[in-house]
């Protein structure tokens, strides 16, 4: 075969690793780039997120409504997802550490074996923030969840003001929760007055 023909393959072959590099630069930027932005409040959005009212493993009634003043993370999982399962014990650092200040951690589990395996799961790893068995028209309600984990962290207004899909880093997280902790409450907060079933703000999970 002539000089030619191996410079133009050397070249085809080149263009072809930079288009699989691009790709995955883009793959890594789309998974990368929401933990920076909710890291240092970048290009953040907010819109309101939607009305919804579930009922915890521990027997509360929470709602978005009774959540208002409270930073929220409605985090969707289930028990066989590996991902989850890497960024579950992050969420339970960061909600002990900041429960007080305001912080609520919402796990919604997409499993559909029923409660007991959950509650199960959860014990066996010593995970005590509020989780709720999630229901056809809360999965619709936040877009579905054709990525597990997905979650999403709403402010005292009760506005969205990130969305993660894949693994929330507990260093990403604590930063914007953080930073969300010490805005000021634009709306009425709901959540913040009376705790309790009445106000909408759960008690920690069943052990």
């Amino acid at each position: 075969m002539s000089i030619q023909f191996w410079r133009a393959r050397v070249r085809a072959l080149a263009r072809f690793e930079a288009v699989i590099w691009i790709a995955l630069a883009a793959f890594i930027g789309y998974r990368v780039w929401p933990q920076v932005a909710a890291a240092f409040g970048v290009a953040s959005t907010p819109h309101a997120a939607p009305a919804f009212e579930l009922t915890t493993l521990a027997g509360d009634t929470v709602s978005g409504d009774g959540l208002r003043g409270k930073v929220v993370l409605v985090n969707f999982w289930a028990t066989w997802c590996p991902p989850c399962r890497v960024e579950m014990p992050g969420f339970q650092s960061v909600y002990d550490e900041r429960k007080d200040d305001g912080f609520v951690v919402l796990g919604i589990s997409t499993d559909a074996t029923g409660r007991e395996p959950v509650e199960r799961f959860l014990a066996e790893r010593s995970i005590t923030y509020p989780v709720a068995m999630a229901t056809a028209t809360v999965i619709q309600s936040f877009g579905g969840t054709n990525v597990l984990p997905t979650s999403f962290l709403l402010d005292r207004d009760g506005r969205i003001r990130y969305e993660v899909r894949g693994i929330f880093a507990a260093v990403a997280l604590a930063q914007a929760v953080d930073r969300l902790l010490a805005e000021p409450v634009r709306g009425k907060s709901a959540g913040a007055t009376s705790p309790g079933k009445s106000a909408g703000l759960p008690r920690e999970g069943v052990r």
